[in-house]
């Protein structure tokens, strides 16, 4: 989602000649010698590294081991190999996840590592820190930074049963509901806890802007929409949106991840940060996509 958003941010912009944005088919990041092939033949001065394996909180419930393994050998590769052919602009995306399970809020880029994870993500949240320190170290030479980014939503989210994020899932219950009629909607948990989303073409165009500028910004830099809603309150917005009117039963016996999760972006903001799509306008634009892709148009 992120990457294909940046490319298009990109490329609108005019702000890169050449952008390469490989498919797995044809670059697999899990393979080393191919990855410095890739940077050494194309002459690759700058990087964005969107590629992580995500999901929801379900799929790293399921396989804790899948997203730290997964996640630690693409970072490795990647990072490795565009040290190793000195590339000068590198822009790691790690997560709020990385941020301990209890922690005060809006939480600080200095609150890292000072508590224990969220169980129910830990395996992807220790591969992002590890990503992040090994940035760090690097960019004490290069122009290598760290955006630590929120939850994001938009165009080109993932609609899946078992790996989308919390405002996907929910736009894709809401119109299969609406679509078959159904008077009930199960929602996991109370539907009290808190969190940030921010939107994806917001990120994209924010990273268009300063790639070429990372040393203009700081090491590493929280990067969100400054607000949170429960997920009361996201079942809400999007029923409005979409013209439902069934009734959101919540599961308790179900996991919820923190009871909250904002971030501080004030120093992103000092960066020349803003996010400009409001929730709704947000929400509405990403039903809209996923009922092209729900009717076969995309």
């Amino acid at each position: 989602m992120l990457g294909k958003s940046v490319v298009n941010a990109l490329t609108e912009s005019a702000r890169s000649d050449i952008i390469f944005f490989p498919p797995h088919a044809e670059l697999n990041l899990l393979e080393y010698t191919n990855v410095c092939s890739f940077l050494r033949e194309n002459k690759i001065d700058s990087v964005i590294h969107c590629a992580a394996l995500v999901g929801g909180i379900q799929a790293n419930i399921a396989k804790p081991f899948d997203y730290l393994n997964t996640n630690i050998r693409i970072d490795s590769n990647l990072i490795n190999a565009a040290m190793k052919e000195q590339v000068t602009n590198f822009l790691y995306m790690a997560s709020s996840c990385m941020y301990p399970a209890i922690t005060p809020q809006p939480m600080k880029e200095t609150q890292i590592l000072t508590g224990a994870l969220e169980v129910t993500n830990e395996g992807y949240a220790l591969a992002k820190i590890l990503g992040t320190k090994m940035v760090e170290a690097i960019g004490k030479k290069l122009n290598w930074r760290t955006l630590i980014l929120s939850n994001m939503y938009g165009p080109g989210d993932k609609y899946d049963d078992h790996n989308s994020h919390l405002v996907a899932a929910i736009i894709k219950k809401v119109i299969e509901a609406k679509a078959t009629n159904a008077k009930q909607i199960k929602m996991w948990g109370t539907g009290n806890v808190r969190r940030e989303f921010t939107f994806v073409n917001d990120v994209a165009e924010y990273i268009s802007t300063i790639i070429f500028k990372l040393d203009k910004i700081p090491q590493v830099m929280n990067l969100g929409g400054g607000v949170d809603y429960s997920v009361k309150e996201y079942y809400s917005f999007v029923c409005e949106l979409a013209l439902y009117e069934g009734e959101i039963i919540s599961d308790p016996s179900q996991p919820e991840g923190m009871l909250v999760k904002l971030m501080d972006s004030s120093i992103a903001n000092q960066n020349g940060w803003r996010q400009s799509t409001n929730i709704k306008d947000g929400i509405k634009l990403t039903i809209d996509d996923f009922m092209l892709i729900h009717q076969g148009m995309k």
